[in-house]
C-alpha cells in the first residue's frame, strides 16, 4: 500500500471515529427513554427512531467531512436507508450499521454499538466499532492492526474447542426459515466452555479480536452488521470466512460468517458443515 492510500485510508478513520462517537452520544441522551420502538420486517425485526437519527448524522458526517479533507466521495451503505433489491456497490463505499443491537437497547439492556467500515474493492479497508456504553473503541485500517481505546489487540491463543469460549446469534426470520441455528447451537454448546448470544454481532467480532471470545459463528447476517467487525479480527490475527471456509464476500444480501483466533477456525468450520441447523417443531 502506497503511502498517499494509507493516509487517506486513516483519515476516513478518523472521519468515521467521530461520526461512530456523535451517533452514539445520542444513543446515550435517548437511553431509558420512549425510543419510538417500530416493527419492520418480523415481530423480531426492532428499529428505533434512535436508529434512524443515528443512521442520517452518521451518514451526513461521514459525506461532509470526507468532502472536506478531499477524499473521492463513496456510496453510503446503511442499514436504515437500504432497500431490499438494491445492488450492494462495494467499489468504493461507507457500510454503516447505526445501531447494532437495537433489541438490546429498545430494552435498555446495556450492550449494543456503532459500526462503520469503509470498502474498496469489496473489501473492509477500515473500520471502526463503538460501544456506547462502555466507552470502548475498536480500530482497525488493513495492514496496520486492530487497536481497543488505541492499544493494539490481539485475538487469543486458545487451540482445543473444549477450552473456548464461543458466540452467535440468532436470526430475525427464525421463525419462517428452516434454518434457525439451534443445530449449531446445540452442537458447540456440547463441545467448548460456553456460547454466549449477547445481542451484537459487531461487538461479538470485537470481542473475537480482543481475545475475549475465541471464535463466533452466526447465519445470514447482512453486510453492515460484519465488515468492521471482519477486519478487526483479521487484523488482529484472526480469520474470517463462510461456513465452507472461504473467503467471505460483502456484497450479498445475507451472509453465513464464522470468525475466530484462527487455531479454532477449521474446528468450527468442520462443525459448521457437519450440523444442519434443523427447523425446531413450532
Amino acid at each position: 500500500m502506497t503511502a498517499s492510500k494509507s493516509e487517506n485510508l486513516q483519515k476516513r478513520l478518523e472521519i468515521a471515529v467521530r461520526a461512530a462517537q456523535q451517533a452514539a452520544k445520542i444513543q446515550r441522551e435517548c437511553y431509558q427513554t420512549d425510543v419510538g420502538v417500530q416493527i419492520k420486517s418480523s415481530d423480531v425485526d426492532l428499529v428505533t427512531v434512535v436508529d434512524r437519527q443515528c443512521d442520517e448524522l452518521i451518514s451526513r458526517v461521514l459525506e461532509e467531512e470526507s468532502g472536506r479533507a478531499g477524499l473521492p466521495s463513496a456510496t453510503m451503505i446503511t442499514e436504515e436507508s437500504f432497500e431490499e433489491g438494491t445492488f450492494f456497490d462495494m467499489e468504493q463505499s461507507w457500510v454503516v450499521d447505526p445501531l447494532d443491537g437495537t433489541t438490546n437497547y429498545a430494552h435498555a439492556f446495556p450492550h449494543f454499538a456503532v459500526s462503520i467500515a469503509f470498502m474498496q474493492k469489496g473489501q473492509p479497508m477500515a473500520g471502526v466499532i463503538y460501544d456506547t456504553m462502555k466507552d470502548e473503541l475498536f480500530t482497525a485500517v488493513r495492514g496496520s492492526g486492530a487497536f481497543l481505546n488505541g492499544r493494539k489487540i490481539s485475538v487469543s491463543a486458545i487451540d482445543d474447542l473444549e477450552r473456548s469460549l464461543l458466540a452467535t446469534g440468532f436470526p430475525y426470520d427464525r421463525h419462517v426459515k428452516p434454518e434457525d441455528n439451534m443445530g449449531y447451537f446445540l452442537t458447540f454448546m456440547m463441545k467448548c466452555h460456553g456460547v454466549r448470544r449477547a445481542g451484537s454481532a459487531a461487538l461479538d467480532l470485537a470481542y473475537v479480536a480482543s481475545g475475549r471470545l475465541d471464535g463466533f459463528w452466526e447465519l445470514r447476517l447482512s453486510p453492515w452488521d460484519v465488515a468492521a467487525g471482519s477486519l478487526l479480527v483479521e487484523e488482529a490475527g484472526g480469520r474470517i470466512t463462510d461456513f465452507a471456509g472461504k473467503p467471505l464476500k460483502y456484497d450479498v444480501r445475507r451472509i453465513n460468517i464464522i470468525g475466530s483466533n484462527t487455531a479454532l477456525h477449521d474446528p468450527i468450520v468442520e462443525i459448521c458443515q457437519a450440523s444442519p441447523a434443523p427447523c425446531l417443531s413450532k
